[in-house]
């Protein structure tokens, strides 16, 4: 047995950084070298998701680093320290109740959540929730288009509550894993053991809820579960892609429970927003980023969450194949296929002021007229489907009107879209001509 020296560890590491940069995490300074036994270089992680990101993603690149720096044959294991297990030999942020749990990422954890205006209100209940489970807010309920944060947030939820009370039963895992458990015990005659695996957890969280639409008998049992667990004052923590009463044949009685407690939207974040995230991303792969190269990715990327981290990755693989310089020219180069007209909400509130014969004053005053009313909010659908602003600065173009009164009226715009073939009509119009109109 031999022991693992500094000089070599850095060298690893440094090889890893070097090759690899796409993988390398913030925590992995915290890595420990145990020793080199029989071939193997066995190495030391906080908890079990890091060991099992270090698995997934960078077994065979660690090992590759490795063989280089000490001119062996060697391979790697990894293991969890057990001076931060807890006494049950579980680490925080490992799974508490077995099979089939999503795994949690490490980086996913309230420390790496970028807040603002789109998520302040589903962080601070996240928040809330991991110090108080079962009180604060229960149920909780967060939903939001895709990207925008809605896992990072459960799964920080599960790292925090876990990371405070190790003993705690956290059961984290997708609606389609409950539907096939639901399914299976049901074939196999195991009921009673499904039951007991649902009702006897401390938190259950759930993702992608909606897809329990159109599921008859898996809905009866989620009820019956829900109820269980809220009556025993456990907590439960729902994801979804719409809210509850958007969600196409729920049962009445399920959609009135998940709106009986905490109900948020995360939005799309604003350009600040997205500034920082592209920071916290970098920062999380130490990869240094000049200030105008972040503003240049987050004004040009205003989709999602998911599509600013390709950013950041393309460009830096860019940089490190022209030896490491990340520059505003460079980042350019990598965002050109990027490159679009953007939409202006100005725009957007002439176009509809021409057609409805209105005036744009009128548009962003108080009047509630009819006349008034249905073009502001055909502006506001225009405005939340043609551009990148979040629904706070959507609303603040109409008087600084709240996020709920824009939400309110795209959503009234795209549900007689869907019965009004001459509506349908008109906004196709009006969109070609703002997008004609944008340069």
């Amino acid at each position: 047995m031999n022991a693992v020296t500094n000089t070599v560890w850095e060298d690893i590491i440094g090889q890893f950084r070097v090759n690899h940069p796409q993988l390398v995490r913030g925590w992995f300074c915290d890595l420990k070298p145990e020793q080199l036994n029989g071939g193997i270089i066995r190495i030391q992680a906080a908890n079990h998701a890091q060991v099992r990101y270090l698995e997934q993603h960078c077994r065979l690149a660690l090992t590759e680093a490795a063989q280089a720096s000490t001119g062996r044959l060697v391979s790697v294991a990894f293991d969890v320290d057990e001076t931060k297990a807890d006494s049950n030999g579980r680490s925080p942020g490992a799974p508490a109740s077995g099979q089939d749990e999503l795994s949690l990422n490490p980086d996913f954890t309230f420390d790496n959540f970028v807040t603002g205006p789109c998520n302040r209100l589903a962080h601070a209940a996240g928040v809330a929730i991991a110090e108080d489970p079962g009180h604060a807010y229960n149920p909780f309920f967060v939903h939001g288009c895709v990207g925008l944060g809605k896992t990072h947030l459960l799964q920080a939820i599960c790292q925090a509550l876990q990371k405070r009370t190790p003993e705690t039963r956290c059961y984290y895992i997708s609606c389609e894993t409950f539907i096939n458990h639901f399914i299976e015990a049901v074939e196999c005659g195991a009921l009673h053991q499904f039951r007991y695996r649902y009702r006897h957890v401390d938190i259950l969280v759930i993702d992608d809820i909606q897809f329990l639409a159109e599921r008859e008998r898996s809905q009866e049992e989620f009820f019956h579960t829900f109820n269980t667990l809220h009556q025993s004052h456990r907590q439960i923590i729902l994801s979804a892609d719409c809210p509850p009463s958007e969600i196409p044949s729920l049962e009445e009685r399920l959609t009135s429970r998940f709106n009986s407690g905490l109900v948020a939207l995360m939005d799309r974040p604003c350009l600040e927003t997205r500034m920082a995230i592209v920071r916290k991303k970098a920062k999380l792969r130490c990869i240094t980023v000049p200030e105008d190269v972040v503003h240049l990715i987050a004004s040009r990327i205003d989709t999602n969450i998911r599509d600013l981290e390709g950013a950041l990755t393309r460009i830096d693989a860019l940089s490190h194949a022209h030896g490491g310089q990340l520059t505003l020219e460079l980042a350019e180069t990598a965002l050109g296929g990027n490159s679009r007209r953007i939409v202006k909400i100005p725009v957007i509130l002439e176009t509809v002021a021409d057609r409805f014969n209105v005036k744009v004053s009128e548009l962003q005053g108080k009047k509630r007229s009819k006349t008034i009313t249905y073009p502001r909010h055909v502006s506001m659908y225009l405005a939340r489907q043609l551009t990148s602003q979040s629904l706070e600065e959507i609303g603040n173009y109409f008087g600084g009107r709240d996020h709920t009164t824009v939400l309110h009226a795209s959503r009234a715009i795209t549900r007689l879209l869907e019965t009004d073939s001459d509506a349908n009509e008109l906004i196709q119009e009006m969109t070609r001509e703002i997008r004609n109109a944008t340069h």
